[in-house]
């Protein structure tokens, strides 16, 4: 794990680079959105085609959805409580709430899986984040956001938010031609393995370009601080805990906690920017779990192990 961790580092601090010195003459936030949109649009589609046609899915691919999902809701209701007695304005409380729930799950989680458990590792971590997290974070994160954000009059539309997911839409029909046992093609399997082959790296140096270093300052470190216990311990432990008492197959329980010990899932920056939360300090616990993760995640793969 230590191994793994250290790869994914390197092309995390490529990104981090890139936001300290520009290449080419892209400034990171600008070379990010780029990429990420090709990733969101293109590649990941074709990722999830690809993982999910061929996974077997059955009853344990509802069991670790159903274990994802507690492990989001779980973390928000903690969160929730803290958060009410904590002196907090609304668009901070907003933000963690939602720092709080939502891991990391593709763009950390399955470079981590994909390089533990191969085929079987992304199969787990395409589950977790689209049969859960993406459904949840497009309904009832939308709805968080929007409640305690500052954008007067903003449409809250999470139905409509959930139906524009690329990804979403290749998970649904991936899932269809699995059922209905549709051959997969050799030919259309090269193409889709190929545009998959640039998802990881992609996503790791991106994830590096969004980290903001400039702002882990003592101040908003403290007032994170319960966040990073709650993502980055509390959840693992919860999905753990649903993970054995559902009688999870051992790979997939691993990765399945795994996925709940990534840190603060970096997209969530649209939502704060979008309905007026506080981004600055959404990018603190972004930063900070992404660093402490590092360290983490090791922990728990030993443990698990």
């Amino acid at each position: 794990m230590f191994a793994v961790v250290s790869q994914m580092a390197v092309m995390i601090l490529g990104g981090v680079l890139w936001r300290a010195v520009p290449l080419g003459g892209w400034d990171a936030d600008k070379a990010r959105t780029a990429l990420t949109t090709l990733v969101y649009y293109l590649l990941l589609p074709a990722l999830v085609l690809s993982v999910l046609w061929q996974a077997p899915l059955g009853l344990d691919s509802v069991k670790l959805a159903v274990s994802a999902a507690v492990g989001v809701l779980g973390a928000m209701l903690v969160m929730a409580f803290w958060g009410r007695i904590a002196r907090l304005s609304r668009p901070q409380f907003g933000a963690l709430l939602l720092a709080a729930s939502f891991p990391n799950a593709t763009y950390l989680g399955l470079p981590a899986l994909e390089s533990l458990f191969g085929d079987q590792g992304r199969a787990i971590a395409v589950q977790y984040d689209f049969f859960a997290c993406t459904p949840l974070l497009l309904t009832l994160g939308v709805l968080v956001a929007a409640r305690f954000g500052s954008q007067e009059g903003e449409t809250v539309n999470p139905l409509g938010a959930l139906i524009r997911v690329p990804p979403l839409w290749a998970a649904l029909l991936a899932v269809l031609l699995n059922l209905l046992t549709v051959p997969y093609p050799e030919w259309l399997g090269g193409v889709l393995e190929r545009m998959a082959a640039a998802v990881v790296p992609i996503m790791l140096v991106a994830l590096g370009m969004s980290l903001r270093l400039d702002a882990l300052r003592p101040s908003a470190l403290m007032t994170v601080s319960p966040v990073l216990l709650i993502q980055l311990m509390l959840m693992p432990l919860i999905v753990w805990g649903m993970g054995t008492l559902l009688r999870l197959p051992e790979v997939v329980l691993i990765g399945t906690v795994l996925e709940g010990a990534m840190p603060v899932m970096v997209l969530g920056l649209v939502l704060c920017d979008r309905y007026g939360l506080d981004t600055t300090l959404y990018a603190t616990t972004a930063t900070a779990s992404t660093l402490l993760a590092l360290l983490t995640l090791p922990l728990w793969y030993g443990w698990l192990t």
